[in-house]
C-alpha cells in the first residue's frame, strides 16, 4: 500500500490501511502476515478508516475530497458516498451508536452524519454540521484531527497546539484535557482502550495516558517509541499489540509498512 496513513482494527485480527494516493484500502491479518487491497483506488484519499463492528463496514474520510465513503468490510463494496460543503480537510472519523462524526482539520465543525435505528444508513444528503467551540483553529493549519468516543463524549486532539479536548456529542462544545504537562505537539491519530488512551505523534512516539474521571484529566503512563517508526501517523491495538501505521510523510521512498509495539509502556 503506497503513501499509508490510515488505520484500523476490525474482527479477529483483521487490520485495515487505507492510502492517501488514491484512496484505496488495504486489508490484512495480523496473525499471518497476508493482506490484500480489498478496496481499490478511486482518485481520491483515504485519510481516516473506522471499523463499525456492529454493522460490518469500513468508514473512511476522504481528506481534501470532502467526501465520507461506508464500505462492506469483507468485500470492499462501496455502499454509500456522503459529500460535505463547504469542506477543508476531512481527516479523522469515529462512529458511535446514533452518529458518525469526522474531524474538518481546517473548519471549525464536526462533520455528522445521523445513523438510523439499529444503524441505518441516511440518505446521502442527511448530513450535518456542529460547531466546535473551545479549540483555536490557526488558518492555514492542521488543527482538529486524531478522534475518538467514550463516555458520551468525543476525545480529539489539536495537531497545531498539541491539545487534547473533550467534546459534547450534543453541542460541540470542548474542554481542553489537562495531561500534566505532558507534550502532545504534533499530536495525529488516537486509539482508546478502555481509559487507555494513545496518541500517536509524528514525531516519532506514541504517547500512553490513563483517562482520569469526567475525562477532566489524562494522567502520562509513558512513552512507546522505536527506531522502525517513521513519521507514525495513527494506530489500533489488535491482537495484544499496539500496530502503528508510517506515513513517512517527507521521506522519498516507495517503501511502506506497519511498526508492531508492546500495548503498554
Amino acid at each position: 500500500m503506497q503513501q499509508q496513513e490510515s488505520f484500523a482494527a476490525g474482527r479477529g485480527t483483521m487490520i485495515y490501511i487505507g492510502s492517501l494516493a488514491g484512496g484505496g484500502v488495504w486489508a490484512a491479518d495480523t496473525r499471518t502476515g497476508q493482506g490484500s487491497q480489498i478496496v481499490p483506488h478511486w482518485g481520491g484519499a483515504a485519510t481516516g478508516v473506522e471499523y463499525e463492528a456492529r454493522a460490518n463496514r469500513l468508514w473512511v474520510a476522504g481528506g481534501p475530497t470532502g467526501t465520507v465513503r461506508v464500505y462492506d468490510a469483507s468485500s470492499g463494496d462501496l455502499l454509500r458516498q456522503y459529500t460535505f460543503s463547504p469542506a477543508g480537510f476531512l481527516n479523522d472519523l469515529v462512529v458511535t451508536r446514533d452518529a458518525v462524526y469526522v474531524t474538518d482539520s481546517f473548519n471549525a465543525w464536526l462533520d455528522v452524519i445521523p445513523l438510523g435505528r439499529h444503524g441505518t444508513l441516511p440518505e446521502t444528503a442527511d448530513v450535518t454540521t456542529l460547531p466546535l467551540t473551545g479549540i483555536t483553529f490557526e488558518p492555514g493549519q492542521f488543527n482538529a484531527n486524531g478522534i475518538v468516543a467514550t463516555r458520551n463524549s468525543l476525545i480529539v486532539v489539536d495537531s497545531f497546539t498539541g491539545g487534547l479536548f473533550r467534546v459534547s456529542q450534543q453541542t460541540g462544545v470542548a474542554t481542553e484535557i489537562t495531561t500534566g504537562g505532558a507534550s502532545v505537539a504534533n499530536g495525529d491519530g488516537l486509539e482508546l482502550r478502555g481509559s487507555t488512551l494513545y496518541v500517536v505523534r509524528n514525531a516519532g512516539l506514541v504517547q500512553v495516558f490513563r483517562l482520569g474521571a469526567r475525562l477532566a484529566s489524562a494522567a502520562p503512563l509513558g512513552t512507546l517509541t522505536s527506531s522502525q517508526l517513521s513519521v507514525p501517523t495513527t494506530a489500533a491495538v489488535q491482537a495484544g499489540r499496539l500496530w502503528v501505521v508510517n506515513a513517512r510523510f517527507g521521506i522519498p521512498t516507495s517503501e511502506y509498512y506497519v511498526t508492531r509495539l508492546p500495548a503498554r509502556p
